[in-house]
């Protein structure tokens, strides 16, 4: 990776990281008042690029947000931000859209106030699960709307910080009437009897593009997954558990709540899920 300073692109313009400003009425910065993608790119390529876009107009039209560019245009300026950050390894992109600045912080926006766009591009770094990760459970404290990629993350962060402090957990599994519904950055699988379950999507999970694409690779390699609703009590008996993110890959969860999953070690659906998933990959990168 150059040692220049990342290439950003802000309301039009391609520019230093450090000279991007955003002004302090954008309702992004005021109110959380906007969305956001996490996009990765493989060799150089855009991954899943109509998979991002088609939840990024979902979540702009969620909260009354015209979508700034057309999918051409989209096509464009991220292959312009990746040309301007050259990388020897893989990539994201990080894409935010905002409602824009008003005259004053008031609740109520005006219809025409010009959307703030902004997007950088940064290496990844891979990651690797040999070990497992831990994770623990929590009530799902976010709010109703989840299947919006809204920039709104206090709660998140709130839950990945408790489940660092709590045990050096990487994650939480959150559950809401008794049931799972995601991670509090992730999508949740389950693994029981060689059938591999996953919430089903709804109001209250965020449509994972990984996730999407695993079942899709899953049903492809004739394996038994649907989408269906799991218990708490379902997630603690299961003999694995599975965390899946556009950064996250798929990760396997060997310990919840301090007791062990399965053997305490990676199982064997989800080295199998990695192989598809890896496979995919490398024939996306050509």
């Amino acid at each position: 990776m150059s040692t220049a300073s990342p290439i950003v692109y802000l309301n039009g313009q391609y520019l230093p990281v450090q000279d991007a400003q955003v002004s302090v009425l954008d309702r992004g910065f005021l109110f959380g008042d906007g969305v956001y993608e996490v996009i990765p790119v493989y060799g150089n390529k855009v991954f899943r690029f109509a998979g991002h876009m088609d939840r990024l107009c979902n979540s702009l039209s969620a909260i009354d947000i015209k979508n700034p560019c057309t999918d051409t245009e989209w096509e464009v300026l991220f292959h312009e931000l990746i040309k301007r950050n050259p990388a020897d390894g893989d990539q994201s992109l990080y894409l935010q859209i905002t409602r824009g600045a008003g005259s004053s912080r008031d609740h109520l926006y005006s219809d025409n106030l010009q959307p703030t766009v902004f997007v950088m591009c940064r290496p990844v770094t891979a990651k690797k699960y040999d070990q497992g990760i831990t994770a623990i459970t929590h009530e799902d404290i976010r709010w109703k709307y989840c299947h919006i990629k809204a920039i709104t993350l206090l709660p998140n962060i709130m839950l990945r910080q408790l489940a660092l402090k709590t045990d050096g957990s990487s994650e939480a599994i959150l559950i809401r009437d008794g049931l799972v519904t995601e991670g509090a950055a992730s999508n949740v699988f389950v693994v029981k009897a060689n059938r591999i379950s996953t919430p089903p999507k709804d109001r209250t999970i965020l449509p994972g593009v990984t996730r999407d694409l695993l079942v899709e690779l899953l049903h492809q390699a004739g394996l038994n997954c649907v989408e269906t609703e799991i218990t708490e009590q379902q997630l603690h008996d299961a003999d694995e558990i599975w965390i899946t993110g556009s950064l996250a890959g798929i990760a396997p969860v060997v310990k919840l709540d301090g007791r062990r999953i399965g053997n305490g070690q990676p199982g064997v659906q989800w080295k199998v899920a990695v192989q598809l998933f890896n496979a995919y990959k490398q024939s996306y990168k050509g």
